[in-house]
């Protein structure tokens, strides 16, 4: 079974830095995108950051020039490091991995989620 582990989340005031860690174990076979969402008090979730097998990367605009993912393919881990902290960039943080598995009729692609860590900026 596949289960993904997230560190780092904290109470920071605004213009901190906080990085967050997301490590997987498991049956994965190999792992396609890692991505981390965030989703905030009344909001719906939203996608902060994603990076692909080869390393090419999605960011949100709220977060360019802030925030950075990357990834380690042999640790099966993806971090997040976000500086220059916003109050509206609180919320609870979730990684995310789209994994290929061994399921028990074969294969198959499936995502997988974190825990959530809660992320709190104050003014």
């Amino acid at each position: 079974q596949v289960q993904l582990v997230e560190s780092g989340g904290g109470l920071v005031q605004a213009g901190e830095s906080l990085k967050l860690s997301c490590a997987g174990s498991g049956s994965i076979l190999s792992i396609n995108t890692m991505g981390w969402y965030r989703q905030a008090p009344g909001k719906t979730r939203e996608l902060v950051a994603r990076i692909t097998r080869g390393g090419t990367t999605v960011y949100a605009d709220s977060v360019k020039g802030r925030f950075t993912i990357s990834r380690d393919n042999a640790k099966k881990t993806v971090d997040l490091q976000m500086n220059n902290l916003k109050p509206t960039d609180t919320a609870v943080y979730y990684c995310n991995f789209n994994c290929n598995v061994n399921v028990g009729y074969g294969l198959a692609n499936r995502d997988y989620w974190g825990q959530g860590t809660q992320v709190t900026v104050s003014s």
